[in-house]
């Protein structure tokens, strides 16, 4: 179990004295794995990884969309919402450093959907990201609700024994890179919550909304990179950007007993973000710092390691944005020659 972590759809709606992360952290404490015990990683890394045969470990990840608060049916399609699906899995998966194998998809529905061919195409949609991946479905569960969807995603993968990268293990001086580019998927969501559809059509930023809109709807994991991550032992921490860079970081510094230090101007924005927000009076630096469900991951490196980073992997290439401090020094983003504290911004069900 882990938290909930894509951006909603919908505010909350009141204040909580117990967050999610609380409810979490109470579980992990009295569901901590025995000295003896098979379990290697427990409640509340990206997900569980257990001993399962010498020299390999299992790596477990689970994730539940629910209609209205993860995605909108009206805004998307059944296909793309079977791709994000599966997605966000993958996403956990490689944020282990580990391969995706099978997976476990559960879904349900109301009955005038059901009868449609909303299902058909809902497991269409996975299972052509399933085959980029090489990935097998091997069971899951169908049920009817009274008026919303409700998705339940398993994804099991596997690394070699003991090379799991777990989000504790930064170290200070390590190097804290980031794959990809950010803010395109809160940017899409923005335009979402303001009536934009796909396909766009009538407009003059007509390939700059689409963009963004499908990398809220057809998020891309970095299964490429947390295999070689993983496999060549980088990375020291790892952890994808699913709640936005300023609390993922938060997240990841947490378990490793450390603080940070980000330079903005070092932060990877879209370009293609920073071109719209111009037009849309959005701001491409709170989207990509506080946005979220970019799934891209966020990983430190020992100063020793750098230069083994290969430049790009399936295409796809990381930004040094910071350095590992120590805890005592908090976690803190820099513009030139002003620092401030990086609060996290992203988004809290609870």
């Amino acid at each position: 179990m882990k938290e909930h972590d894509r951006q909603s759809t919908a505010p909350p709606s009141r204040t909580h004295s117990r967050t999610e992360f609380d409810f979490i952290n109470k579980l992990r404490q009295v569901t901590k794995p025995s000295e003896h015990s098979s379990v290697v990683v427990g409640i509340g890394d990206d997900a569980a990884v257990i001993q399962s045969q010498a020299g390999k470990d299992t790596v477990v990840s689970t994730d539940l969309l629910v209609e209205d608060v993860d995605f909108r049916r009206t805004s998307t399609t059944p296909m793309l919402l079977g791709h994000k699906a599966l997605a966000v899995s993958l996403s956990d998966i490689a944020a282990m450093g580990a391969r995706p194998r099978w997976a476990l998809t559960s879904i349900g529905v109301p009955e005038n959907i059901w009868e449609s061919s909303f299902v058909n195409d809902f497991y269409g949609g996975l299972l052509a990201l399933a085959a980029q991946y090489d990935v097998q479905l091997i069971g899951g569960d169908t049920s009817s609700t009274p008026e919303r969807i409700v998705i339940d995603s398993i994804l099991l993968g596997d690394c070699a024994s003991g090379a799991v990268i777990k989000r504790a293990g930064a170290m200070p001086g390590d190097q804290i890179f980031v794959t990809g580019f950010l803010g395109g998927a809160a940017a899409g969501l923005r335009l979402i919550e303001r009536g934009a559809h796909l396909p766009s059509e009538g407009s003059d930023d007509l390939h700059l909304v689409d963009h963004v809109m499908l990398r809220q709807l057809r998020p891309e994991p970095r299964i490429g990179w947390g295999i070689v991550l993983g496999q060549e032992r980088l990375a020291t921490a790892m952890i994808d950007i699913s709640d936005g860079l300023s609390s993922d970081l938060h997240h990841l510094c947490s378990e490793s007993g450390v603080g940070a230090l980000i330079d903005s101007s070092l932060i990877p924005i879209d370009k293609k973000v920073a071109d719209l927000c111009g037009r849309r009076a959005l701001d491409p630096l709170q989207l990509a710092l506080h946005g979220g469900e970019d799934f891209e991951l966020l990983f430190t490196v020992s100063a020793n390691n750098v230069s083994r980073l290969p430049r790009r992997v399936d295409g796809i290439s990381i930004t040094r944005v910071g350095e590992i401090r120590n805890a005592g020094d908090g976690i803190k983003i820099s513009e030139g020659s002003r620092v401030w504290d990086l609060e996290p911004g992203g988004w809290r069900h609870f």
